[in-house]
């Protein structure tokens, strides 16, 4: 699977792929990536890329002509690129959203800086637009690498083991059970005692009821779906 950033700042994104599982999956071919600057595509003798908003307001906007240019080369390489632009006025990306963008072949991130961007270049070229919550980010760089990265390990064989998706949270609309490692005992802190007795079928319900109570306390709204 491919993915392309469109960003001002692309520095801010090339060292979150440098390590661990997201690292190893580039080595591997099992996703790539690239970027493209709309610096590179502005037509203005000064390299600008943003201007003031029409009809007054603080701060500034990212222009039509640069953002235009940009997403059409990358359309011009890649037809069937899927365009994701980040921002807080949009619905909320899920767990469901990222297993089903993870069947796509090309996934394009477009990253707003200062006040947003011109609504026309989003009205041409948006498949979808995705915030991460409700609260305002410097710029669309941090948006987009939580996206790629939620939908990057559920792409087939970029994680180890597989089955780990199956028990996470949100699978069944309940938040993860709480999880233990070794020692047993821990600043005399044990470990719940039918964890260690080997019956997977109790450790089973236990760790459905843990869920549900942990889902009730902190996400009643998904609580009352269940």
């Amino acid at each position: 699977m491919h993915f392309s950033f469109i960003t001002l700042f692309p520095n801010l994104i090339k060292g979150y792929f440098s390590e661990s599982i997201l690292k190893r999956a580039i080595e591997d071919d099992r996703i790539s990536i690239d970027f493209y600057n709309p610096r590179d595509f502005t037509n203005d003798k000064h390299n600008r890329v943003d201007a003031p908003m029409i009809g007054g307001g603080a701060g500034m906007l990212m222009t039509p002509q640069p953002l235009m240019d940009t997403i059409g080369k990358v359309k011009d390489n890649s037809p069937k690129a899927y365009i994701i632009f980040l921002s807080p006025v949009a619905k909320t990306f899920t767990q469901n959203d990222a297993k089903r963008l993870s069947k796509k072949e090309h996934i394009v991130f477009v990253s707003g800086r200062y006040e947003g961007i011109d609504e026309r270049v989003i009205e041409t070229y948006a498949d979808e637009l995705f915030s991460i919550g409700d609260f305002i980010l410097t710029g669309g760089e941090l948006a987009s690498m939580v996206v790629c990265d939620a939908i990057s390990r559920n792409v087939k064989e970029v994680l180890g083991n597989s089955d780990s998706l199956n028990v996470e949270s949100f699978e069944e609309s309940l938040l993860e059970a709480p999880s233990f490692s070794k020692p047993v005992n821990y600043n005399e802190n044990e470990v719940v005692s039918e964890f260690l007795k080997g019956n997977h079928s109790k450790i089973t319900d236990l760790k459905r009821g843990l869920a549900l109570c942990k889902t009730k306390y902190f996400r009643p709204d998904l609580y009352k779906k269940v």
